[in-house]
């Protein structure tokens, strides 16, 4: 299915950025055989997704969250501020209900799962370079009723964390420590110890030991929610 009423005379540009490349060859293969589609480049951290975003002027980015030395919401925002018409559509494993409205206020039109069939995928690029905004229909509903006043008060706690703290906390529960987490987010020693201590404060955890239990928990169960150990 075509984009709008008629052909355009070249497909649209879609750049793949993801970690993983048998999911970037997935997705390559996909988009081979969608004539209004075509894969203009792929990169697997935030640097080579910047460099590729500059010499190939794609029309849609597809994002991982969870990027080599990076994190897609850092992406994100890095491409927003660079203004532009590129559209950016979330691809990715963690908990929709948790990471999809982050994503949209970083300036994604989109979130899908992976876990979603081809076909939906295909869809999500469609909607969003049509310029609609693409989500589950749980996810729409839940921010519907947000925007009505009629969602649950029992907010999960790590809905609380700070875009920045999430990350801290899924490269703790990858087992990263303190040094090498600055390390790739480019930040002094003194302020992920700063975040770490937010984390815990936060989430009532009260200790470093409790503090990486709950983060591995949580990055095995997908960016979900864990129970507090």
């Amino acid at each position: 299915m075509m984009i709008g009423n008629e052909a355009r005379v070249r497909p649209y540009k879609v750049l793949v950025v993801d970690d993983h490349p048998i999911v970037r060859r997935g997705l390559r293969e996909l988009v081979a055989d969608e004539p209004d589609l075509e894969i203009c480049g792929e990169a697997e951290d935030v640097a080579e997704a910047l460099r590729q975003l500059d010499e190939t002027e794609p029309d849609v980015v597809v994002i991982d969250l969870t990027l080599k030395g990076g994190h897609g919401l850092d992406l994100i925002q890095k491409i927003k501020a660079r203004g532009g018409n590129t559209k950016m559509l979330v691809s990715s494993m963690h908990d929709e209900s948790l990471f999809a409205e982050r994503t949209l206020r970083a300036g994604a039109v989109g979130y899908i799962s992976k876990q979603e069939s081809p076909e939906k995928i295909i869809d999500a690029m469609r909607q969003v370079l049509s310029g609609k905004i693409y989500l589950s229909a749980r996810m729409a509903d839940r921010l519907l009723r947000r925007v009505a006043g009629g969602e649950s008060p029992d907010k999960d706690p790590i809905e609380n964390l700070s875009n920045r703290e999430l990350e801290v906390l899924e490269m703790i529960g990858q087992g990263l420590a303190t040094k090498q987490i600055a390390g790739k987010l480019n930040l002094s020693y003194k302020t992920i110890e700063t975040h770490r201590e937010k984390i815990k404060t936060k989430l009532n955890l009260h200790n470093s030991s409790e503090l990486s239990r709950h983060a591995t928990q949580w990055v095995l169960e997908g960016g979900s929610s864990p129970r507090k150990p």
